[in-house]
């Protein structure tokens, strides 16, 4: 039969080369935090003991005088994705992430962090091996910048790798290079005192991603700024979070934040984690009452994507070694050796795939295309919405059934 060619792709949508993994267990994680407690204050044997035995933050500090920071925590944060600890002040936010580089000794528990190509427990290691992730494997971007006031920005920037002991000519090098990449490198020789609050926090990140970490902590970093600054340093994150792929851990108290930047959320009350997933499944799916209150005023159009409301590759229905689309029409969609749409048709008839719709065309988009996009898209083209993952595959198909279905489960 005759069918249509697809056109290539952007290189959005090449398949990256397969990351080597250290164990099945550990396979994809950069931080797992197992059955973490943490306690501020003596008494710590009978905090654990009150704690075990099922009582709350308050009982226990009435009873043996210490704060019980997290309760049993468990967290899996897998390499290059970010996580947004997110709740109200006191939930434990910052003292999960503050025990990722050992700043907060942990009572109880585990902490393993990736470091040169094997999980370590940062709750257990020596001393040297602490400094040593610290140094060269997890990096900080504090809330109040953290910069040196009596240093320039080139050297805020480079204070990491002169702790190293790298030569000045490299030093500078990476500096440099760090800065165009925030968009400061007009600002290198001036003082911190000289820029502004978003441009101090750029210098931050610089600082950051100079050391070529592979873990960044980010502690509430755009909070103190003006909404339109933090709005634009949000997206320049995401711009070179997709440039990069880190791994990195942030805390915010701002669900729109968390809902915007965060491939998963971990929201917190009371030092408990009481939900931990993707944007869709707390918006959709709230664990409890508490996540519910947090997300019953969110627009689900500024939050879901089109994962959230396709249909699953693995649910479509086939036709031989064809997708069928749309039974009605026989819509049929031809994949090539490595699941990516390659074609289609209706009835021998070529159908072209594109990008940007058109009445005709079938239209292949991003799984991560925000529904607003989704809706826009289905709203310009006669056939059903192809969604493929960042490796160019077949990941799922939308109609306007499936837009209704999500839309009418948030309301619910």
């Amino acid at each position: 039969m005759t069918v249509a060619p697809m056109k290539a792709f952007d290189d959005a949508f090449v398949l990256d080369a397969a990351t080597p993994l250290v164990s099945a267990e550990h396979a994809g994680n950069a931080v797992e935090l197992r059955d973490v407690d943490i306690v501020f204050g003596r008494n710590i044997a009978k905090a654990l003991a009150l704690s075990d035995r099922g009582e709350g933050r308050e009982r226990i500090r009435e009873q043996v005088g210490a704060l019980m920071g997290t309760f049993k925590v468990n967290l899996d944060i897998r390499r290059g994705e970010i996580c947004v600890l997110m709740g109200l002040s006191g939930s434990g936010k910052s003292t999960v992430l503050r025990a990722i580089n050992g700043l907060n000794p942990v009572a109880r528990g585990r902490v393993l962090v990736h470091h040169r190509g094997e999980p370590v427990d940062v709750t257990a290691c020596k001393a040297a091996t602490l400094r040593d992730i610290r140094l060269n494997t997890v990096s900080m971007v504090f809330q109040q910048f953290g910069l040196l006031p009596w240093r320039s920005v080139r050297d805020n920037v480079g204070f990491g790798l002169e702790l190293r002991g790298m030569g000045a000519a490299e030093r500078t090098r990476i500096v440099d290079e760090k800065l165009a990449m925030v968009g400061l490198s007009g600002w290198a020789d001036k003082t911190v005192q000289e820029l502004s609050g978003g441009m101090q926090q750029r210098v931050g990140l610089a600082r950051a991603f100079a050391t070529d970490a592979d873990i960044l902590l980010m502690d509430e970093p755009f909070s103190a700024l003006d909404p339109l600054i933090r709005d634009k340093l949000q997206d320049d994150l995401l711009d070179l979070q997709r440039k990069l792929h880190k791994t990195i851990v942030f805390v915010s108290h701002d669900l729109s934040e968390a809902l915007k930047i965060g491939n998963r959320i971990a929201i917190m009350e009371g030092g408990h984690v009481v939900q931990f997933g993707t944007a869709a499944d707390i918006l959709l799916r709230p664990a409890n009452d508490y996540v519910a209150e947090f997300v019953k005023h969110m627009n689900p159009l500024d939050v879901l994507t089109a994962e959230a409301v396709m249909r699953a590759h693995r649910d479509l229905p086939r036709e031989g070694d064809a997708v069928v689309l749309d039974a009605a029409s026989g819509l049929l969609l031809m994949l090539d050796a490595c699941g990516r749409p390659e074609a289609a048709q209706i009835a021998g008839r070529p159908v072209p795939l594109t990008r940007d719709g058109g009445a005709e065309g079938l239209v292949v988009a991003p799984s991560d295309l925000p529904l607003k996009a989704v809706i826009d898209l289905r709203d310009r083209t006669r056939h059903p919405l192809v969604f493929v993952s960042e490796s160019g595959r077949l990941a799922g198909v939308c109609d306007h059934g499936e837009i209704y279905r999500a839309l009418l489960q948030k309301n619910a």
